[in-house]
């Protein structure tokens, strides 16, 4: 069993309860609790209507792992059930319905993320549907009849849109209530999250005083901005960086990033020491150190966390040789194009874009070229062996073969 710490120094705590933190509620009484000795019960709950986790997740699931290093217990919450119901007003592109296959998948897949970040050995994971699965409608009406329309009302966004006549589904003002439910069946002690799940912590904190539990602690962890360098990472505005890309992927999405974030990605992803951070920031700002440099500890430092030392190495030297001597990389994926077929049906097949629409868009972008010749319409040359290189990042290799 391992042992909990209990005796803080000051520069531990404000570590662990400053570092990449964005409000805490309560945060003398997390203190009291981090020295009481109690092995704390941290709630980290996910919808598996999507299934992939980005650096702007893995903000909290550091500190996460920064609980468990202590001796406390991470508690993961499939939202299984939740996922199954989606929203059938159809109001919220984000809670589409699912059925329990595409459930399992996408929470599989997520865990397989979210494991490399937090360790599995020190996770307990339940899933929703093992008490809400028993739910009843008396249940359902208990439940609700805890809480006014007036309360949940107060949540900024239900707020404005009804202010501004907008619809909001019954369903939506569930979730708030289903999601305090969780905390009351696993007896959470702390809940983790972002900013934006402020309100649904405090439903599920009022909810545990009302049967008796101690409230939970709400721990909400900072923001980090996408690639754009303006707003909110998130794959839907294709600002991201997934957990889960290849190595050369991730490094060389860092080195794009705007001079301006470095030092936030610093703070909310590594554990170089705020002093030396405060010393870089300064250095930065005084033109005293390069930013390319920086990136490269960065891309390093985070490639490490994901996918180990060699291949951060690996990707390092892919970096160096592809975009700063401008060299082919030495191992190239391939396509097999029969001959005479549009090489852009070819990559759609080979799941290298989306879409022909999205190669288009990619085309018009000046973001494709083939043995080094920037492509600029829908008529692409090709022949056995050329280079495709799409985006900065990517590369492939045709092999013209005979179809089937």
């Amino acid at each position: 069993m391992d042992k909990i710490k209990t005796d803080f120094t000051d520069k531990e705590l404000r570590y662990l309860l400053k570092r990449g933190v964005s409000e805490i509620i309560v945060e003398q009484e997390l203190v009291q609790l981090l020295k009481s000795g109690k092995k704390l019960r941290l709630k980290e709950g996910f919808d598996p209507s999507t299934p992939d986790i980005h650096l702007g997740h893995m903000v909290g699931l550091r500190k996460l792992r920064q609980f468990q290093e202590i001796g406390h217990q991470v508690v993961l919450i499939v939202g299984d059930w939740t996922a199954q119901i989606g929203d059938p007003s159809g109001a919220s592109i984000t809670r589409p319905m699912l059925s329990a296959e595409q459930v399992k998948e996408n929470a599989d897949t997520y865990m397989r993320q979210f494991f490399k970040v937090v360790d599995r050995a020190k996770t307990e994971v339940r899933w929703q549907s093992e008490w809400f699965g028993k739910f009843s409608l008396a249940d359902v009406i208990r439940l609700t009849s805890k809480f006014t329309v007036a309360q949940m009302l107060a949540r900024e966004d239900f707020n404005n849109r009804f202010h501004a006549n907008k619809p909001i589904a019954v369903t939506e003002l569930l979730y708030p209530m289903l999601q305090g439910y969780d905390s009351v069946m696993i007896q959470a002690d702390v809940e983790f999250g972002g900013q934006d799940q402020k309100f649904n912590f405090l439903v599920g904190r009022e909810l545990q005083a009302m049967i008796g539990q101690k409230p939970q602690q709400c721990f909400m962890t900072g923001l980090l901005v996408g690639l754009d360098g303006v707003q909110k990472m998130s794959k839907s505005l294709g600002n991201y960086i997934g957990v889960d890309e290849p190595p050369h992927e991730i490094y060389g999405k860092v080195m794009s990033l705007s001079d301006s974030t470095l030092i936030r990605y610093f703070d909310l992803l590594t554990d170089v020491p705020d002093e030396e951070l405060a010393e870089l920031n300064r250095e930065l700002a005084g033109g005293k150190t390069n930013p390319m440099e920086l990136k490269k500890r960065l891309a390093r430092d985070l490639v490490t966390q994901l996918h180990g030392a060699d291949a951060a190495a690996q990707a390092n030297y892919h970096f160096t040789r592809v975009f700063q001597k401008r060299e082919m990389p030495e191992e190239v994926e391939e396509i097999k194009v029969n001959p005479g077929e549009d090489i852009r049906d070819a990559l759609v097949k080979a799941g290298m874009v989306k879409s022909k629409s999205e190669i288009n868009r990619l085309i018009q972008q000046g973001a494709v070229s083939i043995d080094g010749a920037k492509i600029e319409s829908a008529i692409m040359s090709y022949r056995d062996g050329s280079i495709v290189k799409i985006g900065k990042h990517r590369f492939v290799k045709v092999v013209i073969t005979e179809g089937d």
